[in-house]
């Protein structure tokens, strides 16, 4: 699905970890990102799971197609590791979710909740080399997931019912979801909740969330909603009355440096295109059906006609 053996991925994301603990010049220089590779060349990020990965091969197939060289950085870490490369230049797109990318790097306290909120912040507090270019339809959003066992034994529907049953039940999600606003920190301060443990796993390990879910050896996940197993193995996705999780739009962060405008039209040209649908087809054919993201990829490029 990655395509990138898992050992190598750890490895570089430790890299990439040491040196955005750094502030000075001697570890820019050692980091692996620090360029943006070849002069005229557009570097593509893309995190650590399945679904940054596939946006991020539509983002570079898209380029490509405008006759732009395009190189590859994907399975590169979270939001807190690679963000600081995009400020610096050493990639120049990156796909975001564009809620998470304010409350967890640009401004913690926002309380924007729509899109238009959310990108209306964005463009006035995202430091001076870097914007954010058209937001997608698509939108994928962390949540609190339960399986049904659960849900029937406790008659959850929304978060707010966890309140008297989450100090029983064990919660699974990617490290920074315990430290994030969009995450158990927000979910104390708006719902009151304290679960009985929280399990952490690397972000890339959604299917392993939802095996340990359907065995009921934890009770409830952050999982990513667009993730098809989701209804495959009928999981019960809890509302968000108090919206923790706010809008996800699927959007282009980019280095304002590294762009032209034939590369701005081509990222924008995906934006336009890109529903939740889309999304939660391409990830059944990577997750269910095992096929290649870049075969994904283009089949929805050429589709779209992107490609």
């Amino acid at each position: 699905m990655k395509n990138i053996i898992r050992g190598a991925a750890l490895g570089l994301v430790a890299v990439l970890a040491l040196s955005a603990c750094g502030g000075g010049d001697d570890g820019d220089e050692k980091n692996p990102l620090s360029g943006g590779g070849a002069k005229g060349t557009i570097t593509v990020g893309g995190a650590n799971f399945p679904e940054s990965g596939l946006i991020g091969e539509l983002y570079a197939q898209a380029l490509e197609a405008k006759g732009l060289k395009v190189s590859r950085k994907f399975n590169i870490g979270a939001r807190e590791v690679y963000y600081r490369q995009v400020v610096k230049g050493g990639i120049s797109v990156m796909p975001e979710y564009n809620g998470a990318l304010l409350t967890t790097s640009v401004d913690e306290s926002s309380t924007a909740a729509t899109t238009a909120e959310i990108n209306a912040a964005l463009k006035a507090k995202l430091p001076a080399g870097v914007e954010i270019l058209d937001s997608a339809k698509a939108e994928d959003k962390d949540s609190v997931t339960v399986n049904p066992q659960t849900a029937a034994k406790y008659k959850l529907k929304s978060i707010t019912d966890l309140k008297p049953v989450a100090n029983r039940l064990t919660i699974a999600g990617p490290s920074e979801f315990k430290t994030r606003k969009q995450g158990l920190v927000g979910l104390k301060a708006k719902y009151g909740l304290e679960f009985k443990k929280f399990q952490p796993f690397d972000a890339g390990a959604q299917a392993t969330l939802v095996k340990l879910l359907t065995e009921d050896k934890i009770q409830a996940a952050d999982l990513f909603t667009t993730d098809p197993t989701i209804e495959q193995k009928k999981l019960v996705v809890l509302e968000d009355p108090q919206n923790v999780f706010s809008a996800q739009n699927v959007t282009p962060l980019v280095n304002k440096s590294a762009l032209n405008a034939d590369a701005r039209a081509a990222l924008n040209g995906v934006s336009a295109k890109l529903t939740t649908q889309d999304l939660l087809d391409m990830m059944k054919r990577i997750a269910i059906d095992k096929d290649d993201q870049e075969e994904v990829a283009k089949d929805w490029l050429k589709k779209s006609g992107l490609a």
